[in-house]
């Protein structure tokens, strides 16, 4: 994977960018599903979309895909329409509902798709790639769900395309399985092409992604590599041993955001670590085994996604103007 790319790909880029982006918006009744997004992503970078449920990712993949018309706004794939795209073999989607034909074994779905193509890759190349060479006489009503999603994977893969998106690609993957796909894409996106992934596992994101993009409420909260978007949250987390502990003497302390109690464990998300800690220590001094670590990825995203944390508000600002710059 190429860690050098940038992790802000600006106006710069847009003329030659993998995915420009421009005010898209798509409202069903009064919900509004994506509000008014502007992304671009450079060619050569894997991008992590993340977001709780309603977010909106779903529907700004349906909408770089083709599969669903904007209301406002303009969506262009190496400066083509969405549609032109996929029916040249620039894109490829891996969709979690992507249905399998039950009758039809491995090899034979994946070469159909390839006939659609003009140039795709070699059918045995693209089982290769998703490590399912040895199902390819399988019919699908046979397989697993981790099985299924490497067909998708494949099937994805046999255009060749230059973009690849993935929406939560191991999902109903075991561990070991999602560590070979996961193998398999870093020996893909070696090769300079496009990812754009949207998963629930924030780890993955956390080790595969050059860039992550965090939404909310149709719009985009934080975008950045995992290290920025940590720092848009702030704070840190303290962790420590309190014999007795008790969920009204935590939440007495100040700079408090959270805790989680379990035992005499205790984990703080603080605004001011130092206040917290000091007051900690006044209050329980029989506390040992004190930890700080700054905010993971997870609890980043808890903070920036939701309605009622002022952090998600800042980072949006923050966005903006850097947006702007």
């Amino acid at each position: 994977m190429n860690k050098t790319q940038t992790s802000n790909a600006g106006a710069g880029v847009a003329d030659g960018a993998a995915v420009h982006i421009t005010g898209l918006r798509k409202h069903y009744g009064d919900v509004r599903a994506v509000d008014g997004l502007d992304l671009t992503i450079a060619p050569g970078e894997v991008v992590a979309l993340l977001g709780p449920n309603g977010a909106g990712k779903s529907t700004t993949v349906d909408m770089l895909l083709g599969l669903t018309e904007p209301d406002h706004g303009t969506v262009s794939v190496f400066g083509s329409t969405p549609r032109d795209a996929v029916s040249h073999g620039a894109i490829g989607a891996m969709l979690q509902g992507g249905a399998l034909l039950d009758d039809s074994t491995v090899g034979e779905m994946v070469t159909m798709v390839a006939s659609l193509h003009r140039r795709p890759m070699p059918v045995k190349d693209a089982l290769s790639r998703a490590g399912i060479a040895d199902l390819a006489g399988r019919r699908a009503n046979k397989l697993s769900g981790g099985q299924k999603q490497r067909v998708r994977f494949a099937v994805a893969l046999v255009s060749d395309p230059d973009l690849l998106v993935l929406d939560e690609p191991t999902a109903a993957m075991d561990v070991g399985t999602r560590r070979e796909f996961w193998k398999s894409m870093y020996e893909y996106t070696a090769t300079g092409r496009t990812v754009l992934f949207a998963t629930h596992y924030l780890e993955e994101a956390e080790e595969f992604a050059d860039r992550v993009v965090l939404m909310r409420a149709g719009k985009i909260v934080a975008d950045g590599s995992v290290a920025q978007v940590r720092a848009l949250a702030g704070g840190r987390t303290v962790r420590a041993v309190v014999p007795g502990v008790t969920g009204s003497a935590i939440a007495g302390l100040p700079a408090i955001a959270e805790f989680e109690i379990r035992g005499d464990r205790v984990a703080i998300s603080s605004t001011d670590s130092d206040a917290t800690l000091r007051a900690l220590l006044a209050t329980q001094p029989g506390a040992r085994d004190i930890e700080i670590a700054a905010v993971g990825l997870e609890g980043a995203f808890l903070s920036l996604t939701s309605p009622d944390n002022p952090a998600a508000a800042a980072a949006t600002a923050a966005q903006i103007q850097e947006n702007l710059r």
